[in-house]
């Protein structure tokens, strides 16, 4: 059973013109997988952090992503930005979920990097999306083959919330509605 006291949500790179470019999730489902997240991580009261490509104009994050400022990072992955993996360690939690587009860039290598620091590692499939399902599917296993989870949003919920006639689990199923 995985204890949200010890989880923190990663939201990489849901940028308006990134996110519409996914071959392999529709965006559509990423937008709701996302919203749904937010839903969980509300009613859990799971910290998360936005982190963000740099792009002309501004950071351009989807609107179902919680409002925070993002941290705008210029490498492949989210590690490598000093702030942000400053507000990852303040938090004390040591399982991080990762959701983002692109799973063969940012979500790959946020997890790795985040693995071989000592973090557990989950990646929600259904709030990523890749280039091509061939190379999505190796990153995927890259992932997994260094001690990642590969999981989807409703598997992430289930596996935190047991009981869902508790109030708590009642406000997680509800949310879970919202993949349909």
């Amino acid at each position: 059973m995985l204890d949200s006291a010890a989880v923190q949500l990663v939201f990489a790179d849901l940028q308006d013109s990134i996110v519409e470019a996914s071959a392999t999730n529709p965006a559509s489902d990423i937008r709701r997988s996302v919203k749904v997240l937010d839903g969980l991580a509300a009613a859990l009261g799971i910290p998360f952090t936005v982190s963000a490509a740099p792009r002309q104009g501004g950071p351009g994050v989807i609107k179902e992503v919680p409002q925070a400022e993002p941290y705008v990072r210029t490498g492949p992955s989210c590690w490598d930005d000093t702030a942000w993996r400053e507000a990852i360690l303040a938090t004390g939690r040591r399982t991080l979920a990762i959701c983002g587009v692109t799973t063969e860039i940012v979500v790959l290598r946020t997890a790795l990097d985040a693995l071989a620091d000592g973090f557990a590692v989950q990646v929600l499939v259904d709030a990523c999306g890749g280039l091509t399902t061939r190379t999505e599917d190796a990153a995927l296993r890259q992932i997994e083959a260094a001690g990642g989870v590969v999981t989807s949003v409703a598997g992430f919920a289930a596996d935190m919330v047991r009981d869902f006639t508790t109030p708590t689990g009642r406000q997680i199923i509800a949310a879970l509605h919202g993949l349909m």
